[in-house]
């Protein structure tokens, strides 16, 4: 896959230790307060100016159910009721855990 070119603010680019690649909207990634600050332009951050995050100590497997999470999250998010589950699988269960405290979601 091909990285979204800077001009493109509305997409970004994730990938994993094993270089899978997610393209997903940057809306539903700024949820992560850890994301945000290094897609901030302020930041000087690679990852701002190339809208792409590469995350080597993630493997594709649960950077995908990342993604999967950003996306639930943002449309669920003015939900009013009862929220469907995700589904984690168990053996992903602390994994997720420690990655969901990395990135602060």
């Amino acid at each position: 896959m091909s990285t979204p070119s800077p001009e493109d603010q509305n997409s970004i680019l994730l990938v994993s230790n094993d270089a899978h690649t997610f393209i997903l909207r940057k809306s539903s990634v700024l949820i992560s307060p850890a994301i945000k600050s290094m897609l901030d332009k302020k930041s000087n951050f690679e990852e701002a100016q190339f809208n792409r995050v590469v995350f080597k100590n993630m493997n594709g497997v649960v950077l995908e159910k990342v993604c999967e999470y950003f996306y639930y999250r943002e449309k669920y998010a003015d939900a009013v009721g009862d929220v469907p589950d995700m589904e984690i699988p168990p053996e992903l269960a602390l994994e997720l855990l420690m990655v969901a405290d990395f990135l602060c979601t």
